[in-house]
């Protein structure tokens, strides 16, 4: 089962290869320090905050609603803590 945070990550990766972005230039680009954006690809980063996800996505040139339109959180059970 993935996580949201796994999620998360990948769907950063996948826009930044769609971007043609590494990590560091869409970090650059959304105005998200390099560290913040390392550690939610790391996975340590355990609650990425919306205002950084909202950053990440006027970066890559597109909504929150897109971002979040992908089978991976379609697909994602609800956690319990």
């Amino acid at each position: 089962m993935e996580t949201a945070q796994q999620a998360v990550a990948f769907r950063i990766r996948q826009l930044c290869q769609e971007h043609g972005l590494t990590p560091n230039g869409i970090s650059i680009r959304a105005g998200v320090p390099q560290a913040t954006v390392k550690s939610i690809l790391n996975g340590e980063s355990k609650n990425p905050g919306i205002s950084t996800i909202k950053k990440l996505c006027d970066g890559f040139g597109i909504t929150l609603g897109e971002f979040f339109s992908t089978p991976e959180f379609d697909m994602l059970e609800q956690e319990i803590y």
